[in-house]
């Protein structure tokens, strides 16, 4: 799992992610996992069923119950790339 995965948060993360409250995240950071007891701090942006980020959320769910669903930002979004022409 790394930043920029879009990952599915649903009951296996957490019973407040159950049913039609579970949804689709498009990870921005993630923080260190709790070796006792596998909890882990995201941040990121909820994604809509356009794949548009919605509302950036700070979760604590369980590791094992992620699923990532894409490696990569939805179809049509590039990263920003830094311009390397010089305007005269």
């Amino acid at each position: 799992m790394r930043p920029r995965d879009v990952v599915l948060i649903g009951a296996a993360c957490s019973v407040q992610f159950s049913g039609d409250r579970a949804l689709m995240l498009r990870l921005v950071s993630i923080g260190e996992t709790d070796p006792y007891n596998d909890w882990i701090w995201i941040n990121g942006y909820v994604l809509d069923t356009k794949g548009l980020a919605t509302t950036k959320r700070e979760l604590y769910v369980l590791r094992t119950g992620l699923r990532i669903q894409r490696r990569t930002a939805p179809a049509g979004v590039q990263p920003r790339r830094s311009s390397s022409r010089v305007m005269a």
